[in-house]
């Protein structure tokens, strides 16, 4: 299925003039003041894990894989990978680090996630844009830092770090986003 290049998204599978398959890792579109409008496309290569950048017009056509997206419930993760049960027909599928990635830090067991199958084969994982993490460790508050502006390192109980507002204290659960482990706000819970 044909495409605009500036449609395509973080982890949508292409298939370029080689016939290959391709994960998109990023996609990211510029609007110079002068010129044509490009979007540059950063990918990984399927079948042998090669990675690659193209650059399109963002009005390019580009060949977007029939790939079929299913609701799957994370499990647990051991030597084979990552398992997912899908949620209508309770079939597990393994799918491994790889096409998982760095996303892995986020994953929860029970998770909603849309797995991307392509010929009975995980190609793409696509987790839900937030995620609720505890504060497990951080700095305190320095007196006289009450600027929005400034933030303190933290660290979360997946492992992941991340700048927090000075006011969250350990054991606050706060709300990220897993596409770049960004602080969105503190949970209402």
């Amino acid at each position: 299925m044909k495409v605009i290049a500036s449609s395509i998204r973080k982890g949508n599978i292409i298939e370029r003039e080689d016939g290959q398959l391709y994960v998109v890792l990023t996609a990211e579109s510029f609007h110079p003041g002068k010129g044509t409008p490009t979007t540059q496309i950063d990918m990984r290569r399927l079948s042998d894990g090669v990675k690659t950048t193209d650059r399109y017009k963002t009005t390019e056509q580009v060949v977007r894989a029939y790939v079929e997206d299913s609701n799957f419930s994370y499990l647990f993760q051991d030597a084979d990978g990552f398992h997912f049960m899908n949620m209508e027909s309770f079939d597990q599928i393994a799918v491994p680090a790889e096409v998982v990635g760095e996303q892995a830090l986020y994953l929860q067991e029970g998770m909603t996630c849309v797995l991307s199958i392509f010929n009975s084969t995980a190609v793409g994982v696509q987790l839900p844009a937030r995620v609720t993490l505890e504060v497990v460790e951080t700095e305190p508050a320095m007196k006289g830092q009450t600027a929005s502006s400034s933030y303190k390192p933290a660290k979360l109980s997946n492992g992941a770090r991340v700048m927090v507002p000075p006011h969250i204290s350990p054991g606050v659960r706060v709300i990220v986003q897993t596409e770049d482990g960004s602080y969105v706000e503190r949970a209402k819970d």
